[in-house]
């Protein structure tokens, strides 16, 4: 507390209008938070009203700091807030990289958030060009698609949907509350013609089975990653 002594010694006895330090006192705290970098009490002093004395401010801010959660340090000659010592360990920056997608990528996502059960051949005749495995593996690493079940067909092929990290992920409430198709398909995401027999209905990512599909089984795994033989 030696910078705190030293700031009520340069304070002095200066009177201080008691509506003028009150002003001060917020101005001086707005300033420190908002600053990226360290203030000086000559920079501090230019923003205070006049007669208000820096040093008296920055002792009065690093008392009322002094057991929060943040304090008023002095760093290199100038003047920071900065998290108390003792809660330093609990505020380790942990930094997520953002997630890039490709085009491919996010056709395919958007395919599935508006044609929800929809497989692989389906997605793959709505975009005209085939989708690869990677595509859809990333899609599920990130969350945002699920395996829902296998369509009722010959091959019985894995049926894909959306999950609520993907409505989290582009801030919507419902699945419904995506653009219109027509919107979708002027921003590039949806090229080719659409399938014969493939309508295309309100998003809807009702977590209940369709008709046409059958639960997951063979342990969640598609049939080309095959199943272990009985012994």
């Amino acid at each position: 507390m030696a910078a705190l002594a030293r700031l009520h010694e340069d304070a002095g006895t200066v009177a201080q209008d008691p509506s003028a330090m009150a002003e001060a006192l917020r101005l001086a705290e707005a300033l420190m938070f908002a600053s990226s970098e360290p203030l000086s009490e000559a920079e501090l002093a230019g923003y205070l009203p006049h007669g208000v004395s820096a040093a008296a401010v920055l002792a009065r801010l690093e008392a009322d700091y002094a057991h929060r959660g943040v304090t008023l340090v002095r760093v290199a000659g100038k003047w920071a807030f900065r998290t108390a010592e003792d809660l330093g360990h609990l505020l380790v920056r942990r930094v997520e990289e953002p997630r890039r997608l490709t085009r491919a990528a996010l056709e395919t996502l958007a395919i599935i958030a508006y044609h929800q059960p929809v497989t692989r051949a389906e997605i793959e005749e709505i975009r005209g060009v085939a989708t690869s495995k990677g595509t859809l593996d990333t899609l599920l690493e990130s969350g945002w698609i699920r395996l829902r079940g296998r369509r009722r067909t010959p091959g019985r092929p894995l049926t894909y949907g959306t999950t609520a990290a993907f409505l989290e992920q582009f801030g919507l409430d419902r699945v419904d509350d995506l653009p219109g198709l027509d919107e979708l398909k002027g921003a590039g995401f949806i090229e080719g013609r659409l399938p014969k027999g493939i309508d295309v209905p309100m998003p809807n990512d009702d977590p209940g089975l369709r008709d046409n599909e059958d639960p997951l089984d063979d342990l969640f795994l598609p049939l080309d990653a095959g199943v272990p033989e009985a012994e």
